[in-house]
């Protein structure tokens, strides 16, 4: 039977520090040497002083030790596209002195193996006849330490501190040495972003605290506390370990305060709890209530401080140790296909942590940076991030405390290419032991709620394993929610479901996913999958969807990896003469990429009963051959296309959603949208009235109304009624872009959605003056000669594309990237052109894709312009891979013998009827061809045009 305390308290966080004496500081110069040859134990370095200097905490790479970076460097991580090693365009980038690799962010020195790292300590006084313990917050990776010449153990943990108990050392000075072998020493997985060169790098050191702290022989060794909403209390377990020799009694004296409202509660008096131990320890048991319970949730981070000291009863052994708690009452749980917090149903919109951090190369190990980190997602209306495949620090279990934030954590493993699950392999030992290391050192923190033991796993058996893992962890620990793996397998056992069927992209599917399949509209969703499953339902990385480099982020790299990858692809657009258009490119590709990662977040807003989305990403990430997927750079700052305001327009605790069955209309028809919400709040909204208005592109109201009051419950897709516009001429002129904007009254919460209007009849036929053909033949060369105006629409199927490495064109971003994907489709990001240029004055656009091009670049081809004048510049560019680095357009306009033309790759001529998009853009550009403002500058000859095509062929000119 467990005491009962009447105290403050619920779910704990132990600090990892006992309290019985000031730890002391072992930062700064340490003695070291590398051991290339792993020699180092054999030959009995750590019985001789180390020759070299170097500081912790500290990186060797980043403090210049290590190798040159050549292209024989064996890296740490998986290598998809392995053309740098043999391709000519990467010639210049393999010359020794001068390598910059295109995978991922580079280190000026590199160094994987053994380095010794020593330095001398002074055992204080006081400390006689204590227990002195080392603590290396966050090595990388393997350590061995030495005490004067004798071992006291190895770790090789990824995720928690390394602990050595030293024993008790006399007072005065000894030489402590420390081996940190940052080679794969269990093969976790080579990509796992734990160990892996793909993001943090494959550093060797020793980053975070590294201390000594003293215990009396008896010490409090563990505090576990299992919080009950239902009893508003929680069960604490105190684990007592013994050196003295002997067994012995004394008390736990329990106390607690206010953390978040600091004396907002009586001052507790500290209340006594027996505790006894054996020759080896003790385990005591007993229970906490709060005097004042306040919930801990992402709404009200209520947190509170438990102190425990360890007094010893016997005369002669005044053992005395203390700990110090932070804590916070919360259940978290299942209801059907949703989570729950303290009973209340949540969603979850989360992003991935992939250890990026190119300042440091180091995950931070502060407090102030993790807030800020978290500042920034829930800026963007997000409440969660996914560890994949590592662990953070506890200063970040700490800030999200704090800041009433959710994590996901794994288990420092992405088992899949290099290794495997379940095969009797070293990393299956490891994982388990990992496992328990994570929930032992960071599990009473109540940010922690999800976890699962990695990424997609491989391996004929890693089903069975899994199955076994998950049920391991929730017989140990009911205070989180277990899965197997993000991305799959989907068991029985797990108790959530990170599964990759519901994104609009899926790994695979190119051109023919939803997005660049469908017409636009706003009705997925993805109820079929969630109806068939019992348990939580989370998307695993959805979106991925890349923009162009953001070559001024170059300058914030000042640590010690570099973008030479970014070099490279500079270098590249330099070199077609496009430089100029880089910060262009950026801002037209990713007004593209918010628009899919939109579409992406409101489907899964829209399901009901689904639990929740994890972005791949909120941030970039600079690995796997460069992913360039966030709408912020790698340090979480912003690129210049989108606020953190608008962002969370459509990612938030409440969301405004419209159904739409189409986005593109004729004057006449009749707009009507079915208007729903996600509502995730604190509580219902009672009697909430929601706005709504047909905006025109000057943002003044064209038709606005109110739906009828309603108590918008908690949940996903919850229906507010019907909007219908007649879209008549009297109320709409066209062609024009208007904005259904949707809000709720009294609130910040709002969204909306372009929808566009054309006439239902335009002109198409071609002024006298204008010559409209398909193919540059003898008429139309002759025509052109004789100073006339001629339209070429090639069509799609007759645009030239290279022999390798294919342009194709799709609406949607390029899906991650395309050197780690093997060239996935669509291979391109979006459109560019001035909407200002006369040829598109008929053609309400902005400078970047807007749903209303879908139906143009799905019926058209990028020709490719490498081989013309660099000063010619396309009416409709489109943005390619910067890999590749093509001068793509869809139109464009030229000088030819003497007459002027204009080139189209757009299919402007089938279909018109039912294609209002289509009809208009051939409207616009004839207008603009009939007239004055038609005057191209670039001349070009017949053959320039017959490079273009791959068939008819071109007639020869005169």
């Amino acid at each position: 039977m467990a005491t009962n305390v009447l105290l403050s308290g619920c779910c704990v966080v132990v600090s990892a520090v006992s309290l019985a004496a000031k730890p002391l500081s072992l930062a700064g110069e340490w003695r070291f040497k590398l051991d290339r040859a792993d020699v180092g134990v054999q030959a009995a370095w750590f019985g001789t002083e180390l020759p070299e200097r170097v500081n912790l905490p500290g990186l060797l790479s980043a403090q210049g030790i290590g190798d040159p970076v050549t292209v024989e460097t064996k890296w740490l991580g998986g290598i998809v596209d392995k053309a740098f090693f043999t391709a000519p365009e990467y010639a210049a980038y393999r010359k020794p002195g001068h390598v910059k690799v295109p995978f991922w962010l580079t280190p000026e020195t590199y160094y994987a193996g053994v380095a010794w790292y020593q330095r001398d300590i002074e055992i204080p006084k006081a400390w006689k006849g204590q227990r002195v313990v080392l603590s290396l917050e966050r090595p990388h990776w393997e350590t061995r330490v030495w005490v004067d010449a004798t071992c006291l153990g190895t770790n090789n943990s990824l995720a928690v501190p390394h602990d050595y108990d030293l024993g008790s050392l006399a007072p005065g000075r000894h030489t402590l040495t420390i081996r940190v072998d940052n080679r794969m020493v269990v093969d976790v997985g080579e990509n796992s972003h734990s160990v892996s060169d793909h993001t943090q790098g494959n550093w060797n050191g020793v980053v975070g605290k590294i201390e000594l702290h003293s215990t009396s022989p008896v010490w409090i060794d563990d505090v576990q506390v299992y919080p009950s909403l239902a009893k508003q209390n929680a069960r604490v377990t105190v684990k007592i370990r013994n050196r003295s020799g002997k067994a012995g009694s004394g008390n736990l004296m329990v106390s607690v305060a206010d953390q978040t409202s600091p004396g907002s509660d009586k001052p507790a008096t500290p209340m006594p709890v027996l505790a006894t131990w054996d020759n080896e320890g003790g385990r005591v048991e007993f229970e906490v209530a709060p005097q004042t319970p306040r919930p801990w949730d992402e709404f009200t981070p209520q947190l509170y401080t438990l102190g425990i000291t360890l007094a010893g009863n016997e005369k002669t052994d005044r053992w005395t140790d203390s700990r110090t708690v932070t804590f916070g009452l919360r259940e978290f749980t299942a209801q059907g296909t949703q989570f729950a917090i303290n009973g209340r149903k949540t969603f979850m919109r989360g992003t991935l942590d992939c250890c990026i951090y190119p300042k440091t190369g180091h995950p931070p190990t502060d407090v102030a940076e993790w807030k800020r980190v978290i500042g920034v997602a829930k800026a963007h209306g997000l409440n969660l991030i996914r560890f994949h495949s590592w662990c953070p620090p506890e200063a970040a279990f700490i800030a999200a405390d704090e800041l009433g934030f959710y994590f996901h954590i794994e288990a420092c493993s992405w088992a899949n290419q290099s290794t495997t699950l379940g095969d009797g392999k070293p990393v299956d030992r490891w994982i388990n032991e990992e496992t328990e290391r994570i929930l032992k050192v960071y599990g009473n923190h109540p940010s922690f709620i999800l976890m699962a033991y990695g990424n997609e796993p491989g391996g004929k058996n890693y089903k069975a394993y899994l199955a076994a893992w998950v049920n391991r962890c929730k017989a140990q620990d009911a205070r989180r929610l277990f899965t197997s793996a993000a991305g799959w397998p989907e068991l029985p056992e797990n108790q959530w479901q990170c599964l990759i069927g519901p994104r609009i992209q899926g790994w695979g599917e190119g051109v023919k996913s939803v997005i660049n399949a469908k017409p636009p509209q706003t009705l997925l969703d993805f109820r079929d999958i969630i109806q068939k499953r019992s348990v939580p339902v989370v998307s695993h990385e959805i979106g991925q969807w890349c923009v162009y480099p953001n070559f001024d982020e170059m300058k914030k790299y000042t640590g010690y990896l570099k973008p030479k990858n970014f070099d490279i692809f500079r270098d590249r657009l330099a070199a077609r003469g496009m430089l100029d258009q880089a910060r262009d490119f950026l801002l037209a590709s990713g007004k593209l990429q918010v628009l899919c990662y939109k579409t992406d977040i409101e489907a899964a807003l829209r399901t009901p009963g689904m639990a929740g989305f994890e972005l791949l990403d909120l941030h970039d990430f600079p690995g796997q051959g460069t992913a360039l997927v966030g709408v912020l750079d790698s340090f979480w700052e912003e690129k210049g296309y989108i606020t953190p305001a608008a962002y969370s327009r459509f990612c938030n605790v409440t969301v405004p959603l419209a159904r739409l069955a189409k986005r593109v209309f004729i004057t006449g028809e009749k707009l009507e949208a079915e208007i729903e919400v996600a509502h995730f709040g604190a509580a219902s909204l009672e009697n909430a009235e929601v706005e709504w208005a047909l905006r025109g592109s000057d943002g003044l109201p064209v038709v606005s109304g109110k739906l009828l009051p309603k108590t918008i419950p908690l949940g996903n897709g919850l229906a507010l009624g019907r909007v219908s516009v007649n879209l008549d001429a009297t109320t709409v002129r066209s062609p024009a872009r208007y904005t259904l904007v949707v809000g709720i009254s009294g609130t910040k919460f709002e969204n909306d959605w372009d929808v566009w209007v054309y006439p239902a009849n335009v002109e198409t036929q071609p002024s006298p003056t204008v010559t409209v053909v398909n193919e540059l033949n003898a008429a139309a060369l002759a025509m052109l000669k004789a100073g006339g105006n001629v339209l070429l629409l090639v069509p799609p199927t007759h645009v030239r594309n290279t022999d390798t490495n294919k342009v194709v064109l799709g609406f949607s971003s390029i899906f991650w990237n395309t050197a780690w994907t093997k060239r996935q489709a669509p291979t391109t990001l979006g459109i560019l052109c001035d909407p200002k240029h006369p040829a598109l004055a008929q053609f309400p656009t902005d400078y970047h894709s807007d749903w209303q091009w879908w139906y143009l670049v799905t019926r058209a081809a990028p020709m490719i312009l490498d081989d013309l004048p660099q000063t010619l510049r396309p009416l409709v560019q489109v943005i390619d891979d910067w890999v590749t680095t093509h001068k793509l357009a869809l139109a464009f306009e030229a000088r030819l013998g003497g007459g002027k033309l204009l080139v189209c790759s757009m299919d402007l001529q089938n279909d018109l009827d039912t294609n209002p998009v289509a009809r208009q853009m051939r409207a616009s550009l004839l207008a603009y061809m009939a007239s004055p403002a038609f005057n191209p500058m670039v001349e070009l000859a017949p053959q320039d045009i017959g490079r273009l095509t791959c068939e008819p062929p071109v007639a020869k000119s005169n």
